[in-house]
């Protein structure tokens, strides 16, 4: 008899294979969406570290230049304002191109009282400058001339006698220098030895001079004993130069002379027409952050570009859910071909499932846990710390020098090299710790159960050690070391953005200190 076509059958298996599709793509979507905000969470953490970054170097290089102009007043302060060449020695021996290479120019403004003018002028012909005056021209109740630019070269020769006092925005800094006996910068100005109409925007550091052995504790004794100022001359583009380090990539930055931004106000931009990009999480990421200076305020405003995303984004979501739902498409087929091999099929189903949840929660290449799985035990090990009053450490690490490595020898070499690291990071942690991959060549350890933090401390020690051995990757004898800041609960941090920030602040700390050694978080290095 020919065989029977049972409809039943079909309308059994017909469910199944939709049953599965449907159960594998919810778990590559919740995987999706689990790694897009993780990623997003961790791109907004960078973004705020480089906003603080800037911050603090455009501070940093502020003191410096104060404290660079408190060494010229102790020295005037001894030899007097009329010895030219105390202050062209001094200068020459600062060294401006190397050590002070955003200063345009440091100069002595002399304070002259209208009753002393001719004396004044008098005397500084006798000093060689035949024809000078005071610039500009016209009575006033007191003048304070620029008498001498150091270093004396180019645009700097321009002739001495310009008085700043005339000038409001000047005026304004150099009596906040004058009454509080500390330095003061002034408000966006244009230089005065720029021709070009173009120059960039500058600004003026001053700072008092007062009569050697006299008292000056208050307002009115550093009136009556003012010789002068010290002063320091910038372009801003310069002074955004000088800065110590280097500004993170794919942001645009701008700082203006006012609380309140504007074109007018605007002293600095990077990228004046880049769009600012909305970032994974659908906001734009920008900031202003107010900055007071010198007795001054500056507002700094950054903004992220497509570039940003790009360089520090992980964007592992997308290959997530390409790979998932091309799991599930292919399972679900095969459930439906099988037919009646149900059970086949359902051990089948459990472990592409099974392998679709491990893609989804390990790098690809290192086969350590990835962002997602990281942050899962992370905020387990948070939990449970704040149960039981336990501390636990993060521990991130970059690897020094691995960029040559790639350009010299393939990324092929470099992935290998990878690979081997992951192998001696395993090696190196204890069976109840965690090693992860970040993406690139930046890994992070949680170490649960700390009995202290020298324990942490050894930990990220023993890796460094591990780190320096040589590595034989396809004949090559390839070295390296790395970089490892270590944060500590609860004394870094209590949530998972707050500890992995300072553990990679550590880490930056560590690898601009020279690479190739371990910085601890700032909160347990004070402790």
């Amino acid at each position: 008899m020919p065989a029977t076509h049972k409809p039943g059958a079909a309308a059994r298996s017909f469910p199944l294979h939709w049953l599965i599709l449907a159960i594998t793509l919810g778990v590559s979507w919740l995987a999706w969406d689990h790694e897009r905000q993780t990623s997003s969470k961790a791109l907004r953490s960078q973004f705020d570290f480089a906003v603080h970054d800037t911050v603090s170097r455009v501070e940093q290089r502020m003191d410096a230049y104060v404290q660079m102009l408190r060494g010229v007043q102790g020295l005037l302060a001894i030899t007097g304002t009329s010895d030219r060449s105390a202050l062209r020695d001094y200068v020459h021996t600062l060294g401006l191109d190397a050590n002070f290479s955003g200063i345009q120019a440091i100069g002595i403004v002399e304070w002259t009282p209208a009753q002393r003018k001719n004396a004044h002028v008098a005397a500084m012909r006798r000093r060689g400058f035949a024809d000078y005056v005071i610039r500009p021209a016209g009575e006033r109740d007191a003048y304070a001339p620029i008498i001498q630019r150091e270093p004396y070269v180019g645009r700097n020769t321009a002739a001495p006698g310009f008085d700043p006092w005339s000038d409001p925005v000047r005026r304004l800094a150099m009596e906040k220098a004058r009454d509080s006996g500390m330095a003061a910068i002034s408000g966006q100005i244009r230089l005065v030895v720029d021709e070009d109409r173009d120059a960039s925007p500058g600004f003026i550091m001053y700072l008092p001079i007062f009569v050697r052995g006299q008292p000056h504790e208050n307002v009115a004794e550093r009136r009556a004993q003012l010789v002068g100022w010290i002063y320091a001359a910038f372009h801003m583009s310069d002074f955004m130069a000088s800065l110590y380090g280097t500004q993170t990539p794919g942001l645009s930055l701008s700082i203006f002379d006012d609380v309140v931004p504007s074109d007018a106000a605007l002293l600095y931009r990077t990228a004046a027409n880049a769009a600012v990009h909305p970032g994974m999480a659908g906001f734009a990421m920008n900031a202003n952050e107010y900055l007071v200076v010198a007795g001054h305020t500056w507002t700094l405003s950054m903004s992220a570009l497509k570039e940003f995303e790009t360089r520090f984004g992980h964007n592992a979501e997308t290959a997530i859910i390409v790979a998932g739902t091309w799991l599930s498409l292919m399972l679900s087929l095969l459930v439906w071909l099988i037919g009646t091999g149900r059970a086949r099929a359902l051990r089948l189903a459990a472990a592409m499932t099974e392998e679709l949840q491990h893609m989804a929660k390990h790098d690809a290449l290192t086969e350590l846990p990835n962002r997602a799985l990281f942050s899962d035990r992370l905020n387990n090990e948070l939990a449970r710390a704040k149960r039981h009053g336990d501390h636990f450490a993060v521990i991130f690490l970059d690897l020094d020098n691995f960029k040559p490595i790639n350009d010299s020898f393939g990324h092929a070499v470099g992935d290998l090299l990878l690979q081997q690291v992951a192998r001696r990071l395993q090696d190196a942690i204890r069976a109840s710790d965690t090693v992860g991959r970040m993406g690139g060549d930046e890994f992070v350890v949680l170490m649960p159960e700390l009995l202290g933090t020298d324990a942490a401390l050894g930990l990220a020690e023993k890796i460094r050690q591990a780190m320096r051995q040589t590595f034989l990757v396809h004949g090559h004898e390839l070295v390296i070391s790395c970089s490892l800041g270590v944060a500590v609960f609860p004394e870094d941090g209590t949530d998972e953005i707050t500890l992995t920030k300072n553990a990679d602040e550590a880490m930056y700390r560590a690898k601009n200190s020279g690479r190739d050694n371990v910085r601890l978080a700032a909160s347990s290095n004070n402790g």
